[in-house]
């Protein structure tokens, strides 16, 4: 089987056995001028950079260690 997908070689004559190339599979859903504007163009300005931390989560994390240290300081 030194064919590139694999074929039997018995089965080459079987019709049903048409694999198309890679050129011909790609190519299927592509509009003629198939070159697709970039979606993210390289260069420019960049945005500043945000921080990944919200006040709703800051608070939420806050919370949380104030009911451990609260649980630690009254029930010892």
């Amino acid at each position: 089987m030194t064919d590139q997908h694999g074929i039997d070689p018995r089965a080459k004559a079987d019709p049903r056995n048409r694999y198309a190339t890679d050129e011909e599979f790609y190519a299927s859903d592509r509009t003629d001028g198939g070159a697709l504007d970039e979606d993210r163009p390289r260069g420019g300005d960049r945005d500043a950079v945000k921080h990944p931390w919200t006040w709703g989560s800051i608070a939420l994390v806050v919370f949380v260690c104030l009911v451990i240290i609260m649980g630690i300081a009254f029930f010892p």
